[in-house]
């Protein structure tokens, strides 16, 4: 039985590399700090009208946008409860695809699977020749755009190109730990849902989850019968539209912090924030490559997250260990009892940059002896 452990003040300072959360600028941590006000006040209207529309301009898209306390798992659940009337075909290729899987399986739904040994990506043509093959009728396609647990970066946008020539299936992205750090062109690849968290890309506390929901989306929720009631698309798209908030009380403070660390996404802008994150994938791929080497399949490696293949076969504990003490930084173990010596994991996401990714392998090699 777990044991209360006591929560201390004296915790050192830690850079975090990992899948997320990641580091969150000082200036937006304090903007928690604002005196409280009630969530049904003009205050909070144009507070969260700010955070919506300006998530809006930054994503390019012209498709509705809610934002809600929770992590991204809400979103991963409920566009399952608002698209799905039964059949779903789930593309599984790391952890988090698996569990898409497996919340449609425990919300009744008849779940296929297009399975994929982990470390590789999901194939385009693959979907069409099963969606072309069948004799079921999916509701729904869903992919994971990042499979953090992998390093895997998933190709959304051409398997969006392959849904959209099935009109009456709609197709559903996981981009927890992509979005806000990897471009897509959500609407021109025909993207119905895409949903993310906050504590990822987007360099936020935790708390809040976004997602990206188009027109047909919304009018196949219209239809359904199980749709999800604090994740409703019509729900939380109508509240908006008449009151500018949310339907039910949000974390404000994390929202304080939201709309503050999107103005410096604004002024960063989608594309140059991509090329950031691009320019650290490729140095820590170099890196990995040249010292270790990577798990991910060829020209398939994430842009957020690089998964290191442990070819040296050091102690992947004990290295994470010794890193945080004698440098404070903090990155990740493979993932799970699979994966967790055979690998590692280097978060470059959110406010990172080429500077700091560089300490962290410097870091590595030290402790390493590389």
């Amino acid at each position: 039985m777990t044991k209360k452990r006591e929560y201390q003040d004296d915790y050192p300072d830690k850079t975090l590399y990992i899948p997320g959360p990641t580091e969150v600028r000082e200036d937006v941590i304090e903007e928690m700090c604002q005196p409280m006000f009630g969530h049904r006040m003009d205050r909070m209207t144009d507070l969260y009208t700010t955070i919506v529309e300006d998530t809006k301009e930054f994503l390019g898209t012209d498709n509705e946008v809610i934002v809600l306390t929770g992590s991204g798992t809400e979103f991963m659940e409920s566009s399952i409860l608002n698209l799905v009337d039964e059949n779903v075909l789930c593309t599984t290729c790391g952890s988090f695809s698996e569990r898409q899987a497996d919340v449609a399986e425990r919300l009744g739904k008849t779940v296929d699977t297009l399975e994929y040994e982990w470390g590789t990506a999901v194939k385009p043509e693959d979907i069409r020749e099963r969606l072309e093959s069948s004799d079921t009728e999916y509701d729904v396609v869903t992919c994971v755009m990042n499979e953090s647990s992998t390093g895997v970066r998933n190709p959304v946008e051409e398997i969006g190109d392959v849904v959209a020539d099935y009109p009456d299936t709609y197709f559903v992205v996981d981009a927890v730990s992509a979005l806000g750090g990897d471009f897509v062109a959500i609407d021109e690849h025909d993207i119905d849902v895409v949903f993310t968290s906050v504590q990822k890309a987007f360099a936020m506390p935790p708390g809040l989850a976004v997602c990206v929901v188009s027109d047909e989306a919304y009018e196949r929720e219209l239809e359904s019968d199980s749709a999800s009631w604090y994740g409703g698309f019509q729900r939380t798209l109508d509240y908006y539209d008449r009151k500018g908030q949310t339907h039910s009380t949000p974390a404000i403070p994390v929202m304080l912090a939201y709309r503050k660390q999107m103005k410096y996404m604004l002024e960063e802008g989608h594309d140059a924030r991509d090329e950031r994150h691009r320019e650290m994938a490729e140095y820590t791929r170099e890196w990995a490559r040249e010292h270790f080497g990577l798990f991910p399949e060829e020209g398939y490696e994430s842009q957020t997250v690089s998964c290191i293949e442990n070819t040296q076969e050091i102690d992947v504990a004990e290295t994470i260990d010794a890193v945080s003490a004698e440098y404070d930084f903090v990155f990740a173990n493979g993932y799970g009892s699979a994966l967790g010596e055979k690998t590692f994991r280097i978060g470059h996401m959110g406010e990172h940059d080429l500077e700091s990714i560089e300490a962290l392998t410097d870091a590595i090699e030290d402790v390493a002896g590389l």
